[in-house]
């Protein structure tokens, strides 16, 4: 089979495609014949030696993939060959053939195609997760999305509007934040060309906003903080532009505001009933036609590099998906 795989520690260039046995499915695991495969931020990071997992080489990256189940381990229960799935395993999703614990797989909507369910389960699941559970956003509360046409960015958006909140784009070019009215944004701000702090306050009255979703940090971090309202909350769920900011604290205790972490993966391990209810909402919102994820761009698996490149720059629209 073929299998994108890190060798060494590095950029993404320095991924190899190569030529592996098939693997074979051990007690309570499905072998998955993959479709495609959604590119995320964890795996720039991970290849580099920067993520909070680190598997030890050579491994594949990808944490997400849909495909359809090739065999079966002894003690499984949920699935036989040919099922349509959608897998959430970390790291390892970036070959032809794959195995995960039944625990970690979904069946797919029907209606689902493989290239969205490939994109669809870490990107909604962090927002969603991020919204629901640590933000607890209301209906009618504002919501300031940072680095909001990126992966999770656009989920955001849009699982706002779905919660009813008035959503603020906020991203860096003006044809980002097209892409954010699109799904649903109510207002954007141009960060390359508008101060962000002021632009917030003009657009909502001087108040603030509720809740700051931030995946970007660095030096967007602190200027949003300083735009949030009385009792608001802050998002961190990671740092695309690179430098972890270093936000004074006397901000939060004159804002009376919360910094909350956003760990999604760690989530879906200390508490798995709570993640499966939020997948089978998000499913279920899917079915209804309430989500429609954006995927950007789709290439084979062996452009892989390119594709985790794409998010390495910023450069990503939406989801950046590889196919077998």
């Amino acid at each position: 089979m073929k299998a994108l795989v890190c060798v060494e520690h590095g950029p993404p260039e320095k991924l190899v495609v190569q030529e592996l046995p098939e693997p074979e499915p051990g007690k309570g695991e499905v072998r998955i014949r993959m479709q495609a495969a959604g590119v995320n931020f964890p795996d720039v990071l991970i290849i580099q030696n920067l993520y909070q997992f680190k598997p030890p080489l050579p491994f594949s990256p990808g944490g997400e993939a849909s495909g359809f189940v090739d065999a079966i381990g002894p003690g499984v229960t949920r699935f036989k060959v040919g099922d349509r799935v959608i897998a959430m395993i970390g790291n390892g999703a970036f070959r032809e053939f794959f195995c995960a614990d039944e625990s970690r797989v979904l069946p797919m909507v029907d209606s689902m195609p493989f290239d969205v369910a490939a994109g669809f389960t870490m990107t909604y699941g962090t927002s969603h997760h991020a919204l629901k559970q640590r933000a607890r956003l209301q209906p009618g509360e504002t919501l300031l999305v940072l680095g909001a046409a990126g992966g999770v960015g656009l989920t955001a958006v849009e699982l706002g509007k779905v919660m009813g909140a008035k959503v603020i784009a906020a991203a860096s070019s003006d044809e980002k934040l097209a892409l954010c009215r699109e799904y649903g944004a109510d207002e954007t701000i141009n960060y390359s060309t508008e101060d962000l702090k002021e632009r917030v306050k003009a657009l909502t009255g001087g108040r603030g906003v509720d809740v700051i979703y931030d995946p970007v940090g660095d030096k967007y971090a602190e200027p949003a903080f300083r735009s949030i309202a009385w009792n608001g909350r802050y998002l961190v769920i990671g740092f695309a532009a690179g430098e972890i900011p270093k936000l004074p604290l006397n901000l939060p205790l004159i804002k009376g505001a919360s910094i909350v972490g956003v760990f999604w993966g760690a989530f879906t391990a200390h508490e798995p009933v709570l993640h499966e209810a939020n997948m089978r909402e998000l499913l279920t919102w899917y079915a209804e036609g309430k989500l429609k994820p954006h995927v950007s761009v789709q290439m084979p698996l062996e452009r892989g590099a390119e594709g985790i490149r794409l998010l390495m720059d910023r450069k990503a629209k939406g989801k950046v998906i590889l196919t077998a």
